[in-house]
């Protein structure tokens, strides 16, 4: 009977401790905010977003079309009409989501309505996906911006939110993996394979010719 005398006060400050962590954790997850984009191949804008500070996670997926739980395979044959994708988890006392509209726009190049760079076809289309009014604006003022700079069409669409599917996780860092895979440079392991393809893809020459000093990440590959 002592023992269980003993243990209940240990029990009961482990629950609260439990508790506590728990609420801590939904208040942490409340105050973040989340940005879906497609700006071509979903690695590299993965890559870009998760060396942004303010940024939490950057993850790697499909959204904008019909079919359910899409696989990589069925989105690049087409038919899906998903795009790939990146949802960007944010600390918005951090950095805001226009500042991050801001950047995604200028690593991209939103006056090809073909694709991005190397990569051709709809499912590497640039958009930008909003769930409300205010998100809208928000997006329509950094694409104005955008075009006035350039002095060119932006074509990238502001296309309302549907459900985001996680791509395969093979796909998730895949910039800085170690897993050695094949590739036609040879047998590389995952991030330098992905230096190689990006390299190869022009996506950083492309992007520092169309806006120079203003391309945020292009200095960083």
């Amino acid at each position: 009977m002592q023992i269980f005398k003993t243990l209940k006060p240990v029990a009961l400050t482990v629950f609260m401790l439990i508790a506590l962590v728990l609420r801590s954790e939904e208040a942490e997850a409340q105050t973040h905010e989340t940005l879906t984009v497609a700006g071509g191949c979903f690695w590299c804008v993965e890559s870009d977003f998760e060396s942004v500070p303010g940024v939490i996670e950057a993850v790697s997926g499909y959204t904008g079309g019909t079919t359910k739980n899409p696989t990589y395979g069925q989105v690049g044959k087409g038919g899906t009409g998903h795009l790939e994708s990146v949802q960007i988890l944010f600390d918005p006392a951090r950095v805001s989501r226009k500042h991050l509209l801001e950047l995604f726009i200028r690593s991209v190049d939103p006056t090809d309505a073909g694709g991005q760079f190397c990569d051709r076809g709809e499912v590497y289309s640039t958009a930008i996906f909003v769930s409300n009014t205010q998100e809208k604006t928000l997006a329509e003022q950094v694409l104005a911006q955008a075009q006035a700079d350039l002095t060119q069409q932006v074509v990238t669409p502001i296309l309302p939110a549907k459900t985001f599917y996680r791509a395969e996780d093979y796909h998730q860092d895949y910039y800085k993996g170690s897993k050695l895979i094949f590739t036609r440079f040879g047998p590389k392991r995952q991030a330098a394979a992905y230096k190689r393809y990006r390299q190869a893809c022009g996506r950083d020459a492309r992007v520092a010719e169309l806006w120079g000093a203003a391309a945020p990440f292009s200095s960083n590959h």
